[in-house]
């Protein structure tokens, strides 16, 4: 069993403050995400959770260091009781029966081991032993399609065990949101730990995402923009007709509301949509058109040129 002292690499007299520090060093560096082809950095991070699970949990800790529970927070047998053998243990009074206490006050011992729970019961008695802990955290990472992110789509994961769980992704859903599942962890002698899930939303082809909007560049004909009209528009919704301006040019933005993520308070974000007039490299209809045409805008006036 390991010391969570040793995993988080802190003195035993280390303060709250470091042993914070030393647990965010580590996760940074042993993060799954991060490690995607390295197995044991995902051992090592749910290692040293673990262990600031325990050290940062004052009674926990204080627990520990009284030698009552080990570093995965199970109960340990006092003074090696359990183990058999002679030369172990109290000194036996003559005729073999109780324990000579030479004057201590064993009862306060135990009372100290056991967090003020112990009880003398004679002799000096064992009092009751902490409760068992629950099984370690398990921790998984869940990828998920940029579209499905924004709609909110089930997913479904599958666990350790074999097991599949269709998941509700949270409003204001990003990579790097964590998701906790009860009871889905390792099994202990107090319960199963839990299942911390992290989410990584997916690039796109074509869209990118501003905060709870999504953004796209739409390419559209020289004749749709002059012209105006309807055209088709893809949305992570599908599809949508979008009305382009006559005389549209190359990056003007439209809206599309309610097209976007939805937000941690539950409102949608839009879809901004901006075009990009595609003209063709070399169209003799085209040509024939400008050599007849000149547009004498001074249309970088504003530039200074």
């Amino acid at each position: 069993m390991a010391d969570p002292y040793s995993t988080l690499g802190v003195a035993r007299g280390a303060t709250e403050a470091e042993i914070k520090s030393a647990y965010r060093k580590l996760a940074k560096e042993l993060h799954p995400d991060k490690n995607k082809d390295n197995p044991k950095a995902s051992e090592k991070f749910s290692a040293a959770t673990n262990a600031y699970d325990l050290l940062s949990d004052k009674d926990k800790r204080a627990r520990f260091d009284r030698g009552e529970i080990d570093g995965d927070g199970n109960p340990t047998a006092p003074f090696g009781f359990g183990g058999g053998g002679g030369g172990g243990g109290f000194r036996g009074q003559p005729g073999g029966g109780g324990f000579d206490q030479g004057g201590a006050d064993f009862g306060d011992i135990f009372e100290g081991l056991f967090g003020g729970a112990g009880r003398r019961a004679g002799g000096g008695g064992f009092g009751r032993q902490a409760p068992p802990s629950k099984g370690a955290n398990v921790a998984y990472r869940l990828a998920v399609q940029f579209t499905d992110a924004a709609t909110l789509a089930p997913q479904r994961i599958t666990l350790q065990d074999g097991k599949t769980i269709d998941l509700k992704l949270p409003a204001g859903v990003d990579t790097g949101t964590q998701m906790r599942l009860s009871g889905k962890g390792q099994v202990g002698p107090g319960g199963a730990g839990d299942a911390i899930v992290t989410i990584e939303v997916k690039p796109h082809p074509f869209f990118t995402r501003d905060g709870d909007n999504v953004l796209l560049d739409l390419p559209i004909t020289l004749d749709e923009a002059v012209k105006g009209g309807k055209v088709k528009v893809p949305t992570v919704d599908g599809a949508v007709m979008l009305g382009v301006p006559t005389g549209a040019t190359s990056g003007k933005t439209l809206r599309l509301r309610g097209k976007g993520f939805t937000g941690k308070d539950g409102a949608r974000g839009d879809q901004l949509v901006t075009l990009q007039i595609d003209v063709p490299a070399d169209d003799p209809a085209i040509r024939a058109l400008v050599e007849s045409w000149q547009d004498s805008r001074p249309v970088r006036a504003h530039l200074g040129v």
